[in-house]
């Protein structure tokens, strides 16, 4: 049974998110988020184990401290700006800091995938997805190309790479996921933040399908996942189509704004950023490829005696939609 003051709390983190995507001062904008930390600490409590605890617990220190340097940016940005003139863009940098801390951006990650380790999938699949947008739009508003900003984005996408590669938990995996991500959201902010807006709902939508597989499956770890999909072709058929869109394989929907931030970054003669984003998103993808390979191949035994929960067909109706977006879109525009 669903708790009232879950739904209550859950209200108040969406209006948090509201509030500060859509003021007018930095000052509304740092209450709103803080509205929003504020609704999400006690989402995270769970009777079942003492993990939950634990997380909102890091959670919230580090959200304090991020919120309290957002501040102390905004305090000087309004009160001393005469005196920072020459340093505005330090500022900048002091405030675009707190904001990548907040999202959990490398090299500021170390609380997320800890984080993301003591919580269910449903907390989970909003630590990955919502809890995004409030500092990504920040950043927009903030938004002033620099050499900081390159090195954030490097530092996401080698540091996802590189940390993914020896995890054995999922949640782990999909958190080095998503600091991965954020490196392609922020390069696609370079010039057009239409691009960031694509990027987002699409890799929302892939989240939230192999979410919802973890879930229904109650999977948290590798070894559970290869035993558990052994039972259905067609279940694992989902779930590794879902990861290829999640790497960025061409036939599938994942492809899309990931090509899209390439080609921008090359129309703008980003060419050495783009090789690089490319490159060390091979290492995350090859992670994927082993997890896929492995459920597909190594470890398939199927059972003739035993039966295991199957998906519904709106999951399955859902997962299709998605993996075979890119391809319905193409052959529709075609004719326009």
């Amino acid at each position: 049974m669903l708790n009232f003051y879950k739904i209550l709390f859950f209200i108040t983190m969406i209006l948090g998110t509201l509030i500060a995507i859509s003021s007018y001062s930095w000052l509304s904008m740092w209450m709103g988020l803080e509205i929003n930390l504020l609704s999400i600490i006690p989402l995270f409590s769970n009777t079942k184990n003492i993990y939950p605890s634990e997380a909102a617990l890091k959670y919230f220190i580090t959200q304090s401290l991020a919120s309290s340097i957002l501040l102390l940016s905004i305090i000087i940005s309004l009160n001393l700006k005469e005196l920072f003139l020459e340093n505005l863009q330090f500022l900048n940098i002091i405030m675009n800091s707190s904001l990548l801390t907040k999202m959990g951006a490398a090299p500021f990650h170390a609380w997320f995938p800890e984080v993301m380790e003591g919580l269910n999938w449903n907390m989970g699949l909003l630590m990955l997805t919502w809890q995004k947008i409030a500092p990504m739009i920040l950043i927009f508003y903030n938004f002033h190309m620099s050499m900081f900003l390159l090195v954030i984005i490097l530092c996401s996408t080698i540091f996802s790479g590189i940390l993914g590669l020896n995890q054995i938990s999922l949640r782990k995996i999909l958190a080095y996921s998503s600091i991965n991500h954020i490196s392609w959201m922020l390069a696609s902010l370079l010039h057009n933040q239409i691009i960031w807006l694509i990027y987002f709902i699409v890799y929302s939508i892939i989240t939230f399908n192999i979410v919802i597989i973890f879930k229904i499956f109650q999977t948290l770890t590798l070894n559970q996942l290869f035993n558990q999909l052994n039972f259905s072709k067609s279940i694992k058929f989902a779930f590794l189509l879902n990861f290829f869109s999640l790497g960025g394989l061409p036939p599938f929907l994942g492809f899309f704004p990931k090509w899209l931030v390439i080609n921008n970054l090359i129309i703008n003669k980003f060419y050495f950023l783009s090789m690089l984003l490319i490159i060390f998103t091979l290492i995350t993808l090859f992670f994927y490829l082993r997890i896929s390979f492995s459920t597909l191949m190594i470890n398939s035994n199927e059972s003739l005696i035993f039966t295991s929960k199957k998906l519904n067909f709106k999951i399955f109706f859902i997962n299709f939609i998605t993996l075979s977006g890119l391809l319905i879109s193409t052959l529709i525009l075609n004719y326009f």
